[in-house]
């Protein structure tokens, strides 16, 4: 191209390639990511490759751990959930390429990491947290990557990045409580503390969005980037696959809107137009 080699600094990094599709990955958060608490860390794993879990296509294990108590010395695994895992990533050699497979159920009804990997996973990210605490100058909560090496069944840190959505809200507190309660259409995971009523709108794909209102539910499979403008109008958003760690979940973080995730069969449960009420006050469970 012409470039004069010594007045142009070039570098090509080469990296190991970390077999997570043949063992498991997840997201970490140092704080809780629905309440903004920060004396947890929050672990989230599946099996294979970590796209599964940031477009909630699968309802992945999440683990709590408690900071002071693993500070301290003491194994502070507090609460850990086994999630449903459906799909596993994984890179198909004849093909050369990714495909989804469905995980085997003897799979699925076991964690995707041992507790005492949970452990150093949440003490690494302790040590991430304090780095950039410190480099910043202030407590700085972390959204972190890991993936786990399935031939050699090392942990990997892939990647850190400040937390965007509790660490940058003022500090006001809102109680939200349901004074009536109807029939349970659909329950799943609760994203938020807040509630919303609207009425239901089922969508296949994105491009739907002109069926869409301003103000109504959105209720659909799962949620990846083409569905923001959409999910910018929602007064809430229900899906039937992911997490806590989930696109849909991060999002309706970040625009201040209950959702509810993993809330399995809820396009066939719900009724298209029916006025609906999304509440996620009532503790870990969402319900619609």
């Amino acid at each position: 191209m012409g470039f004069d080699h010594l007045k142009v600094a070039l570098s090509v990094g080469v990296q190991r390639m970390v077999r997570a599709d043949s063992a498991s990955s997840g997201v970490i958060f140092t704080l809780d990511p629905d309440t903004g608490h920060r004396g947890f860390v929050y672990v989230t794993a599946i099996y294979g490759l970590g796209e599964n879990i940031v477009q909630g296509r699968v309802i992945p294990d999440g683990y709590y751990v408690h900071k002071e108590a693993l500070k301290a010395g003491y194994k502070a695994l507090v609460y850990k959930r086994l999630g449903a895992k459906e799909l596993t990533l994984v890179y198909d050699p004849k093909e050369g390429r990714l495909k989804n497979r469905p995980t085997p159920v003897y799979l699925r009804q076991r964690f995707a990491l041992e507790d005492e990997e949970v452990l150093r996973l949440a003490d690494w990210s302790l040590k991430i947290e304090a780095h950039y605490s410190k480099k910043r100058g202030s407590p700085t909560p972390m959204d972190i990557e890991w993936a786990k090496d399935g031939p050699t069944g090392e942990l990997f840190i892939l990647q850190a990045r400040p937390e965007t959505v509790h660490s940058q809200k003022s500090p006001v507190l809102r109680v939200y409580r349901l004074r009536e309660r109807g029939e349970v259409l659909a329950e799943g995971l609760a994203v938020g503390e807040t509630i919303a009523t609207g009425k239901a709108r089922i969508l296949k794909d994105p491009k739907e969005m002109d069926r869409f209102r301003e103000g109504e539910v959105l209720v659909t499979e799962t949620t990846n980037p083409d569905w923001e403008p959409i999910m910018k109008k929602a007064a809430a958003i229900v899906t039937e696959r992911g997490g806590r760690t989930s696109h849909a979940a991060i999002v309706a973080r970040e625009l201040g809107v209950p959702a509810v995730v993993g809330a399995v069969g809820a396009t066939r449960s719900i009724p298209e137009g029916e006025a609906v009420t999304v509440s996620c006050a009532e503790g870990e469970k969402g319900r619609v």
